[in-house]
Formats: structure tokens, C-alpha cells, sequence
């Protein structure tokens, strides 16, 4: 076995992107990652060469401009990048879930006017459904869209937009109660609107506010945000699909694939933790011996790459599930739920193999140390994957009595 994570049945076009990306990420991404991350500094010359390489169209159809290529190759080029610095898969990760919506959702208009744009990469997308005192609550959403002509005013404050400053279109999910009377379930009565701003802070367009990046433990180099809307005022003609009430489930079938995102990028992270304690056990002596030799070190080591393997397995399952047309909520729970799980685990093994130096900010473990815990709680914490799980699993296994 040359490498762990290796994926059956691929194309010879499959193959070669992944060869191409993978090449890429061992070039230009891992060696400044890590002074990057530390700088958290924007990897703006990593995303040029992403665009250049077609990733930001990598799931568009190829008639708006994309290489019209499958969930699953975009899920093990996630991997990829992942395993060089997780927040430049974050970069692509929300842009992709807005470009899947608008192909899934969008109205022919919508489709024909951002599709190319955003498969060039010339338009760059980030999506919101946060707010400050929500949480995974979604149904508790606040924030509003009340029409007004052949216009919406939109108020309210988002949190946790990933790309909220680099992105130029965003879309947001508010309440709209028009058409939807009262008493009408939450989920009814939630709408996606398509918004298009100037990247940066401050006032990005009249009404929208990105008010700077939110400096967090980990995760650096990608811009986290809150939006603020206070009369933003959006044409009808950009709610996503032509319709109201329909934001809610649109937003969860742009998480459902967004999780198998976050799996591909827990696989990625957890490799590359692998690659550097195998390294560093084999290079460490202690003893009178290289580390690696120690039966205690080995078992860790053992531990870690069957967790690597297993994660990797489900979530090519998940992917390939949902590129049938299959419904896959349950395979993608339970595929960020365990990749998750498993890439904090790897990453304190790997870390712990360190030992002292795993402390230290000259080794590339301690940034991974740091990242790990996000995807804990991106795209739904594990309580609500196994809420999503545990419920589907009761539809299939219903009592029969």
C-alpha cells in the first residue's frame, strides 16, 4: 500500500484531477500553510492557482462554463486540499454549496446570469443561515424579508459566514411571512435570497454590513464574519427558485452535500496528522531506537490509519450515494459525523507521537491541533448528525408489531 485513502473504481479523468490537485497541494500550499495560518493571512496567490486549475467550477455543468464533474470527485479534491491547509478547502466549500443550489434550485435567469460567472471564479459565493442566539436551531431564525413592490427588505444579523468578506454573492436565509399566514411551521415560512456585495468590510452595499473577521483559534487565513442587515433591499427577481417559502429545505440540501464536504476535509486532515507522525516516529529515537520501533507507538499508529481508512470509505459511500440521486442524509450524517470524530482523534494521536514538540509552533501538528475541532461543529455539531441519524434509522427499521 503506497498511500492510505486510495479510492476504487475512479476514472482516468478522475485519476488525473487528482493527480493534478494532489501535485499542487505538496507544491504550493503545504510548504506556506503553516506560516500562512500563523499570519492569518488571506492565501490569495493558493486560491488564483485554484481558479486557474477549474476548482471553483469544478461541479457547474459544462455548459455554464464548469467541468460538469461529480460530488465525489469534488468530495476527494477537498480531501486533497484539506490535507494541506483546511481553510483553503473552506475558501472553495461555500462557494461550492451556493453554486449546487443555484443549479439544483435556481431559475433559469438565476442559473444563466451567476453559473459562468462563479465557474470562473469571477464571482466567488459564501451562504448564511447563523445568527447569534440560534445555533443549530434553525427554525428559530429571526431575521426578515418583508416585501415592499417588486422589492424585499431584509433586517437582521447573521454570524459564523465563512467568506464573508472575499465573496460577492451571498446567500442568506431569513423568515418571509408573506403568503405564509400566521401559525404557519417555521420551516414554511423561510425564504433564500440571492445577494450580491463589493468584497471587503464596513458597508459592502447600502443596508449590508460586514463589520470585519472574527478572530478564532483556528481556522485562519479564511474570513469568518457576522452580516448585518438593516433595510437591504433586494429585487424579487432574486429569490432563489422564484419563490418564497422554500429557503429551508433548499439551505438543507445544500448542507446535505456541504457534509459530505466537511467529511472529505476531516479524511484530509486526518491524513496529513497520519503522514506526520509516521514521519517524526521514524525519525525520533529514544532508547537506542526510533520510536516507530516501540510496540506502544506502533499500536498508535495502527489505530490511526484504520481510522483514516474508515472515514475515507464512508465518505466515498456518502458521495457516490447522493451522485445516484439517492436520498443520503443518513449516509452523510454518519460520514461527518465518524470523519469528524476520527480526524480529532488522529491529530491528538499524531500529536501526542510529537511529544513535547507537538507544543511547538515550528510543527506543522500544532496548527492541525488547532483546526481539528471545527469540523467538530461545522455543517451540525455530532448531536445533531445523530439526531439525523437516529431518526432515519427509524424509518427504516420501524417496528412492525
Amino acid at each position: 500500500m503506497a498511500r492510505l485513502a486510495q479510492t476504487a473504481g475512479l476514472t482516468d479523468v478522475q485519476q488525473e484531477i487528482l493527480k493534478t490537485v494532489r501535485e499542487f497541494v505538496d507544491k504550493e500550499i503545504i510548504p506556506v500553510a503553516t506560516e500562512l495560518e500563523h499570519r492569518d493571512e488571506y492565501p490569495q496567490q493558493i486560491v488564483d492557482g485554484l481558479k486557474e486549475l477549474g476548482l471553483f467550477g469544478l461541479m457547474i455543468p459544462e455548459e455554464y462554463g464548469g467541468l460538469g464533474e461529480s460530488l465525489l470527485t469534488y468530495a476527494l479534491c477537498v480531501e486533497e486540499i484539506a490535507r494541506g491547509w483546511m481553510s483553503v478547502s473552506g475558501i472553495i466549500n461555500t462557494h461550492f454549496i451556493v453554486a449546487y443550489m443555484l443549479k439544483q434550485h435556481g431559475t433559469q435567469e438565476q442559473k444563466d446570469y451567476f453559473l459562468p460567472r462563479m465557474a470562473a471564479g469571477e464571482t466567488r459565493g459564501a451562504f448564511s443561515m447563523s445568527e447569534p442566539g440560534l445555533g443549530s436551531d434553525v427554525s428559530a431564525i429571526t431575521s426578515k424579508a418583508v416585501k415592499d413592490g417588486d422589492e424585499y427588505v431584509l433586517n437582521g444579523q447573521k454570524m459564523w459566514l465563512t467568506n464573508g468578506g472575499t465573496s460577492t454573492l451571498v446567500a442568506i436565509l431569513v423568515r418571509s411571512d408573506e403568503g405564509h399566514p400566521e401559525g404557519t411551521a417555521p420551516h414554511k415560512s423561510m425564504t433564500t435570497f440571492l445577494v450580491e456585495k463589493e468584497p471587503g468590510f464596513g458597508e459592502v452595499r447600502p443596508g449590508l454590513t460586514i463589520p470585519g473577521k472574527i478572530d478564532k483559534m483556528g481556522y485562519k487565513g479564511v474570513d469568518t464574519t457576522e452580516l448585518i442587515m438593516d433595510g437591504l433591499r433586494i429585487p424579487a427577481n432574486r429569490v432563489l427558485g422564484g419563490v418564497t417559502g422554500r429557503g429551508f429545505y433548499q439551505m438543507m440540501d445544500g448542507v446535505e452535500v456541504g457534509r459530505v464536504n466537511v467529511a472529505a476535509r476531516g479524511c484530509g486532515v486526518a491524513q496529513r496528522a497520519f503522514e506526520l507522525g509516521v514521519s517524526y516516529a521514524q525519525q525520533r529515537h529514544t532508547f537506542g531506537k526510533a520510536i516507530a520501533q516501540h510496540q506502544a507507538i506502533q499500536f498508535k499508529l495502527a489505530e490511526m490509519a484504520t481510522k483514516v481508512e474508515a472515514a475515507h470509505a464512508m465518505m466515498v459511500n456518502a458521495a457516490r450515494k447522493k451522485d445516484s440521486g439517492e436520498r443520503n442524509d443518513l449516509e452523510a450524517g454518519m460520514a461527518k459525523y465518524l470523519a469528524s470524530e476520527y480526524c480529532k482523534e488522529v491529530v491528538e494521536d499524531a500529536f501526542r507521537i510529537h511529544g513535547g514538540y507537538g507544543f511547538s509552533k515550528e510543527y506543522e501538528i500544532e496548527r492541525l491541533y488547532r483546526e481539528a475541532p471545527m469540523l467538530l461543529i461545522g455543517e451540525g455539531t455530532a448531536e445533531i448528525q445523530k439526531m439525523i441519524i437516529g431518526r432515519r434509522l427509524l424509518e427504516e427499521y420501524r417496528f412492525q408489531g
